[in-house]
């Protein structure tokens, strides 16, 4: 069964799930109050904590969004460091401090090109709260970003921002195993600011991610715009929640794109990015991370840039306002 043509469709066989969905549904919602009533530890820490994360399973836009947020601390003064799960990392021990030269083999992807743009401290784990106290045990950081995580209730935070996929939104509005929520909907109405990915609604921010300048898997040095390959035929590698916007936006400018669509943080072998021809071969940042030990001249990465209106840049400057700890 395809799960995304399931959640993302309107198949009825959904409906089929729907007892597990409702079982889903009830036991996050036990799970939450449990954490709210005490039963289960909250842990504070001794400086503000924001969460970016998401109700929907896969990509969202978390990242891009992290790092606009550590660029808009550092920029205030802030001594920003991140936390992350480290997803697809294969560490025998956690937490792990991550650098820009860390093996994403071993740290996972999205943690090395946070590392690689934000240049500031993080470490990851599946234990956050472990990771956050790492960060301060070793770090003079006075604010903790951390990067997904919504739903890891034993980390407190300050200020939550719930990320949106402004194309795929909630798909058909069910919970797991039916539908692609890990929280129900009304969950939204909790988080302290709502970004949409996309075209945002009432009450929302609107994220726009820009990108048309190339950068070179072997040598970070060259670049290439991407208006140059208007009318050709490139290969399009995308490994993460939505490859269809990756893919999509090389074709509206225009670029003939044979597809290679793979799972998120998906464990890149040589063979499988290695062409009998020599066509160029696009792929996005995360991507570029776990590629880059077997890429050819003619790989490219598109790095995308993030922008946020001044709404949203003053709602969080009053929100940090609010929560900052003596």
């Amino acid at each position: 069964m395809n799960l995304e043509a399931l959640w993302y469709g309107k198949s009825p066989k959904a409906l089929l799930l729907l007892p597990l969905s409702k079982l889903f549904s009830l036991l996050v919602s036990v799970r939450r109050r449990a954490y709210r009533l005490g039963l289960l530890k909250v842990h504070r820490l001794a400086v503000p904590v924001i969460v970016v994360g998401n109700v929907t399973v896969g990509g969202t836009g978390k990242t891009p969004l992290v790092a606009y947020l550590v660029d808009y601390l550092q920029r205030h003064g802030y001594r920003p460091g991140i936390v992350s799960r480290g997803y697809g990392g294969e560490a025998s021990l956690w937490p792990q401090q991550v650098r820009p030269d860390s093996d994403p083999r071993i740290v996972g992807d999205e943690a090395v090109l946070l590392a690689r743009r934000c240049r500031c401290p993080m470490a990851v784990g599946p234990d956050r709260v472990a990771a956050a106290q790492a960060l301060l045990q070793y770090h003079d950081c006075n604010i903790i970003v951390s990067d997904d995580g919504l739903q890891h209730y034993a980390l407190g935070r300050d200020i939550e921002i719930v990320v949106i996929d402004g194309i795929r939104r909630f798909g058909n509005g069910l919970c797991l195993p039916a539908g692609p929520l890990r929280e129900p909907v009304k969950r939204i109405q909790q988080a302290d600011m709502v970004v949409v990915n996309g075209l945002a609604g009432r009450g929302e921010y609107s994220m726009q991610l820009s990108g048309r300048q190339l950068v070179n898997l072997t040598d970070a040095r060259q670049t290439r715009d991407l208006d140059n390959l208007r009318g050709q035929s490139v290969h399009a590698i995308a490994g993460i929640g939505n490859p269809k916007r990756f893919f999509d936006k090389l074709q509206q400018l225009g670029i003939r794109v044979i597809e290679h669509p793979f799972p998120d943080h998906h464990p890149y072998h040589r063979e499988e990015v290695t062409f009998n021809d020599d066509l160029p071969v696009l792929m996005t940042e995360k991507d570029a991370v776990k590629c880059e030990r077997f890429a050819g001249p003619d790989y490219w990465y598109l790095p995308v840039n993030t922008a946020m209106g001044a709404e949203f840049t003053s709602a969080l400057e009053k929100l940090l306002k609010g929560k900052e700890h003596g």
